[in-house]
């Protein structure tokens, strides 16, 4: 007879295979949602995973000293130098100004709101090329304020602002209209500063919305081209930003080394969206 010492006490050994072997839930996909997750998954390479791989592959085309060629030629560096640092500077704005403008627009009420909610808009719907027409009729050489800044490198920050300008502040006002005020209140009565307040309370609810304003802000930077092609000039190694240097490369006939600087690009874009979500991660672990 088997006693009941011995079929209560498992072995070590099982137990400790039993311990490496975790639980693994079960998908919860149904047959619809798999069905459209595969046609999502479908559409989205079609659209951006297939384009960046040919785009890639086409800068392998002329092998790795065709490539680093590309890359020493000084008035690509000086492109790349010229957009990547200018598009930097300008998120770095938008994060601030936009975060300011959003504050504004959920918690004050003012005569004339509704028309700065549609003229921060102006930039989403205007087409590029017109908004440097506008841009070169304010700040070129026959400016009506008297400031002409044709043709130089604060040419292009103004044109990228000027893109840039809604995607901050349409991305953390929904989020800002979300948190109860009541919560602000409730840490200022419990002692807490403004300074404490925001870093501790509304910035960690915030961060991912501002990371994300904050990517496409600069995402939509480097790649402009149409709002700064007029004003900026063009000139090599001086206002030449690197959607301008792509093209020449193709009209060129050029492909490898225009793709080239593209996969560039497309490496310093997806350095700026990881270094984002790093930043935004630990600000809201903090909070």
């Amino acid at each position: 007879m088997t006693s009941l010492t011995d079929t209560a006490a498992p072995s070590p050994l099982t137990g400790r295979r039993a311990a490496a072997r975790p639980h693994r839930p079960r998908s919860t996909l149904t047959r619809g949602a798999g069905l459209a997750l595969g046609v999502s998954v479908l559409w989205l390479s079609i659209l951006v995973l297939i384009p960046l791989g040919a785009v890639v592959a086409a800068a392998a085309s002329g092998g790795w000293a065709g490539f680093w060629a590309v890359l020493t030629n000084p008035q690509t560096v000086a492109a790349i130098t010229l957009t990547v640092s200018q598009a930097a500077l300008v998120t770095a704005l938008n994060v601030v100004i936009g975060t300011a403008i959003a504050w504004v627009l959920v918690r004050d009420s003012f005569p004339g709101k509704r028309v700065i909610e549609v003229i921060i808009d102006v930039p989403f719907a205007l087409p590029t090329i017109v908004a440097g027409l506008v841009l070169l009729g304010l700040y070129g050489p026959r400016s009506p304020v008297g400031v002409d800044v044709a043709n130089t490198k604060a040419a292009v920050f103004l044109a990228f602002a000027f893109v840039t300008l809604p995607f901050v502040v349409r991305a953390v006002q929904p989020v800002l209209e979300q948190l109860d005020p009541d919560v602000e209140r409730a840490a200022r009565s419990l002692g807490a500063s403004g300074t404490q307040t925001w870093t501790r309370v509304l910035l960690p609810a915030l961060a991912p919305a501002i990371a994300a304003g904050a990517a496409m802000s600069f995402a939509r930077a480097v790649s402009e081209y149409g709002a700064l092609v007029l004003l900026s000039g063009n000139l090599a190694l001086r206002t030449e930003v690197t959607s301008v240097r792509i093209l020449t490369y193709v009209e060129n006939g050029q492909l490898a080394q225009a793709a080239a600087v593209a996969t560039v690009l497309l490496v310093i874009a997806f350095l700026v969206l990881v270094a984002l979500d790093l930043i935004q991660r630990r600000v809201a672990r903090r909070g």
